[in-house]
């Protein structure tokens, strides 16, 4: 899984995910490890095309492969630069995310694939760093037991693959809560998509927007467009880029904010498989999602970070002391999301 690696100049760091494990042994010890093994190709081949499959182990082996292939791929030097071993990184990858939904629907309340959480990728293409799409193939392996899942996403960006790959299936829900695609990549998630039978939920907010405004629109969106669909199962997606530290975006929500989030979702009572995402300010994602972790496993979050973890990681709490000011910016414009899905009918 760690080595899933764009590079040294590249955004999405896999020194994240090693720290997160470290302070995960820490701070909540009982929590039982798998060791997954990579994906089965034919789990991968739930949701992409063989030939982007066959794409991406060709690249992936140092081949060639032709340019209008190469294009339609999504892969190119700035995003998704190919890299010798990609393939077998992201089977890894979706691998902890397949055994998590596997334990899910063997009766485990809640799993975990913290190295998954890419949820940009499409059926044939690459995209946003993600070249499997591990969020789609969790959720269809809770589809052979369950009739109705949802895809909850609090990242910071439109979980436009998942969206994507589930447009047309009215018995998987896609709820999304997001900076604007107006401002942001990857440009979608407007509350004009909304799939099958109002499948797909979309918020997104403005820029600067804080974490109570925030947290007002998930409580006031997310809970209805549930209750309306009434899934059997949820897949979490845990990106913590939202944050207002992160350097790739212009939300303003605290950690303790997200945390609530994370404690509304697991408070329906239903199986769950959370996964990572994005998260880009190194300080932030191991304790968010640590956080994340013995939140949704019931367990007190500690006021403070474990003397053992280095002081040069620039973590020394896993709440922000102070919350960003003014508070509730952007709450005009989030009301009139809301006001929106309401009247389209996607919160029932």
């Amino acid at each position: 899984m760690l080595a899933y690696d764009f590079g040294p100049q590249h955004p999405l760091r896999p020194e994240r995910l090693r720290r997160t494990v470290a302070l995960l042994e820490i701070a909540a010890p009982q929590l039982p490890v798998v060791d997954p093994g990579m994906a089965d190709p034919r789990e991968v081949l739930r949701c992409h095309s063989e030939q982007y499959l066959e794409t991406v182990r060709c690249l992936s082996e140092g081949g060639s492969v032709e340019t209008g292939i190469m294009e339609e791929s999504g892969f190119w030097s700035g995003d998704n630069p190919p890299f010798s071993g990609m393939y077998e990184a992201s089977l890894a990858y979706c691998g902890g995310s397949a055994r998590a939904a596997d334990l899910v629907v063997k009766q485990a309340g809640v799993a975990f694939g913290m190295s998954g959480g890419l949820h940009h990728a499409r059926r044939s293409q690459a995209s946003g760093f993600c070249i499997f799409n591990d969020c789609a193939i969790a959720a269809s392996i809770l589809r052979e037991r369950h009739d109705r899942v949802a895809y909850i996403d609090i990242d910071l960006h439109h979980g436009d693959g998942v969206q994507w790959i589930f447009y047309d299936d009215p018995t998987v829900l896609t709820y999304s809560i997001h900076e604007s695609g107006r401002y942001l990549y990857p440009g979608t998630g407007f509350v004009e998509e909304t799939g099958a039978e109002l499948s797909a939920v979309n918020v997104p907010l403005e820029p600067m927007t804080t974490g109570d405004t925030w947290l007002m629109a998930f409580r006031e969106t997310c809970l209805p467009a549930l209750d309306r669909f009434q899934p059997q199962a949820i897949v979490l997606q845990l990106g913590c880029d939202a944050h207002f530290l992160d350097p790739l975006g212009h939300l303003q929500v605290s950690v303790q904010e997200y945390l609530e989030a994370v404690r509304i979702v697991r408070d329906l009572g239903l199986p769950i498989v959370a996964l990572g995402g994005g998260g880009y300010e190194i300080t932030n994602v191991p304790r968010m999602w640590v956080g994340a972790v013995l939140t949704l496993l019931d367990e007190p979050v500690p006021a403070s970070i474990p003397d053992s973890i280095p002081a040069e990681w620039g973590m020394t709490t896993f709440t922000d002391p102070e919350l960003p000011e003014p508070r509730k910016r952007g709450w005009a414009q989030a009301e009139e999301v809301v006001a929106t899905l309401k009247g389209q009918g996607s919160l029932g």
